[in-house]
């Protein structure tokens, strides 16, 4: 029986071009000849043909105790039938089965943007076998350790690493940047991405839905099927307020005695696109953040996010680049090549980023055998290098190595740290040698961004930092911050989030997805600048997959405009069915197929709505 039940429901939209070839029939059949036989016979097997599977639906729905949209629908056909009004019920039948079709359509290309990303998932991959040829194999046959062959053109089956060969891949996939990325040996490559030139062999690191690419998609379907607080009111105020139009008509119909009048209201108050309006808006504008690499995890986060009214960012690889360079150097020495050497073999000992820059610049030298290493914590590395005792550090070691440090010397230091440079010293036998001034460069166009964020309502935007405040406040000086704070641990962080929100502000923390967990997950909205790491995506509420902090701007203006699209499709949907329950009572001309006919009109208009968002973009910014 149910698979009897299944087969109507499967052809609604064949029953729906039956039934209005039938309606056409009658009319023009009645127009050409006169004849009401044909004509009520006609309307007749349309309104019967039509009504089979909205009442299937009805019944459906009754028996999990809902009385859903199609019970409406059946009792006013069922009534018209009653009073012999053939027409209307067939005119409404058909309205009903047509206008289904048509949100099923409209709906479907919300969901474009994820059914695209869903379809640039990778099939198959070129896997080296045990004989050293390669064999194409399907994706999920691939195990991580596989070498995996990737020519010009094809998809990257895996997240993995490159080990033969260098190439062009694009990205967009991933992080929503269509430029394509150069790779070469040890880079490291995504599932879902394209090569656009050249030939590589990768190992694969994770395989199917452990690729940040499957991670993406699991997201975003996630977010989809998510509900907001809007979305479960309506769904309560829906369940009640369908038995409410019943009753209504009831009350109407003992009133009045006008059986007419009362399947009217039922047609007029039906609630479809108020139940339809608030999802279409998420589902829309969810797809677009996925096109732009913004993951929205959720309809709350949307609600959350659109309200922000605190921004706090992390300093280190959010608002900078995250890799310090040496920026100014001071020499107290003649022999800079031999204490250069004696810094280069003590630094390339240590995986500190201030290590690594101090490398960078010094370039290719002379190294020495390191003895007696000693890491003084927070300060830096003592050690013999040469017969020599080489400390390299901040100001707080060479005070303890008892370094004379002179006015000049001073001077340089106090100029330094106003440039907001991290001090990096080094003396050979407890006398100043050299003076090292190292900075991480400020993002390119983040000034810009954070003007675009002010003018989308974010009053306070505030930096907390662990480097010095002297830093700190020269990049705040240029960014034009709120507020800045140096020397901030990760519970110092915690601890001011958590006086901003008892005061009452709607807080969002940017930062990288590793260092910032705590306060990623404390915040009312967590945003990782994250590339799609693992700890990113698992930890924040938004993940910007690129890192380019200009889409931070683009997220926000989105979900303020999912939640406008959200207030205006509850607005027209709210207002259609007043309009029409108040044109029963005080007009003449409203009747159950005018009235269906607005109200599949009003669904259809929400969803177009929604759809806009498809096709949002960021004033003044481009993607």
């Amino acid at each position: 029986m149910q698979k009897h039940l299944n087969h109507i429901l499967g052809r609604k939209n064949q029953i729906a071009l039956i039934s209005g070839i039938l309606i056409a029939l009658s009319f023009i059949s009645k127009w050409i000849t006169g004849d009401t036989g044909f004509f009520t016979l006609s309307l007749t097997a349309a309104s019967i043909l039509g009504v089979i599977p909205i009442a299937i639906q009805a019944v459906q729905a009754l028996r999990v105790k809902v009385v859903s949209i199609d019970v409406l629908v059946t009792i006013a056909v069922l009534g018209a039938f009653l009073i012999k009004n053939y027409e209307e019920a067939a005119i409404v039948t058909f309205l009903f089965l047509f206008g289904a079709y048509l949100e099923l359509r409209t709906l479907n290309k919300t969901r474009s943007a994820i059914k695209a990303l869903t379809e640039m998932a990778p099939e198959n991959a070129l896997k080296k076998m045990e004989n050293g040829e390669f064999e194409e194999v399907e994706v999920d046959e691939v195990d991580v350790g596989d070498v995996i062959l990737v020519k010009t053109g094809s998809k990257v089956p895996v997240d993995g690493r490159v080990i033969i060969g260098e190439g062009h891949i694009n990205e967009a996939s991933i992080t929503g940047e269509s430029l394509p990325v150069s790779k070469e040996k040890d880079s490291k490559v995504f599932a879902g991405t394209i090569l656009e030139n050249g030939t590589i062999q990768i190992v694969a690191d994770r395989v199917g839905e452990d690729t940040t690419f499957g991670k993406i998609i699991e997201l975003v379907e996630e977010a989809q099927d998510s509900k907001s607080a809007a979305e479960r009111f309506i769904d309560r105020f829906s369940k009640h307020y369908t038995p409410a139009v019943l009753v209504l008509a009831f009350v109407v119909w003992l009133i009045s005695r006008d059986p007419e009048l009362a399947i009217t209201i039922l047609v007029l108050g039906c609630p479809g696109a108020l139940v339809i309006g608030v999802p279409v808006s998420n589902v829309a504008g969810i797809g677009n953040g996925a096109r732009y690499g913004v993951l929205l995890k959720g309809s709350e986060v949307i609600n959350d996010f659109s309200r922000a009214d605190t921004m706090i960012f992390d300093k280190t690889g959010t608002l900078t680049e995250g890799n310090p360079a040496v920026a100014e150097i001071e020499y107290y020495t003649e022999n800079v090549d031999e204490v250069l050497g004696y810094l280069a073999s003590i630094e390339r000992e240590s995986d500190h980023p201030l290590a690594k820059a101090v490398l960078k610049k010094i370039g290719d030298t002379r190294f020495t055998a390191v003895e007696n290493t000693e890491v003084v914590k927070g300060e830096g590395i003592v050690a013999r290098v040469n017969g020599h005792r080489v400390a390299v550090g901040n100001v707080a070691l060479m005070e303890r190595e008892n370094v004379l440090i002179d006015g000049r010397a001073k001077e340089d230091i106090r100029r330094f740290e106003r440039n907001g440079n991290s001090l990096v010293l080094t003396s050979v036998d407890a006398k100043l040698m050299i003076l090292m001034g190292v900075r991480d460069q400020i993002r390119p166009g983040v000034k810009d961004d954070l003007q675009r964020l002010k003018a989308l309502g974010v009053k306070n935007l505030v930096m907390l930092s662990g480097d010095n405040q002297g830093t700190v406040d020269v990049v705040s000086r240029e960014l034009g911050l709120t507020e800045a704070y140096g020397n901030m641990l990760p519970e110092d962080k915690s601890a001011y989030l958590k006086k901003l929100k008892e005061q009452g502000q709607i807080v969002a923390f940017v930062g990288d997805g590793v260092n910032d967990s705590p306060s990623l997950a404390l915040a009312d909205i967590g945003i990782a600048m994250g590339n799609g790491t693992d700890v990113a995506i698992e930890t924040s509420d938004v993940v910007l997959m690129n890192s380019d902090f200009g889409r931070l701007a683009h997220a926000l203006g989105l979900t303020k405009a999912i939640s406008r699209n959200m207030k205006q499709n509850i607005f027209i949907a709210v207002g259609v069915v007043l309009v029409l329950l108040a044109s029963v009572f005080f007009s003449n001309w409203m009747n159950m197929s005018i009235g269906m006919l607005v109200h599949e009109g009003s669904i259809l208009v929400v969803i177009i709505n929604g759809m806009r968002l498809l096709r949002y973009r960021l004033r003044n910014k481009s993607s």
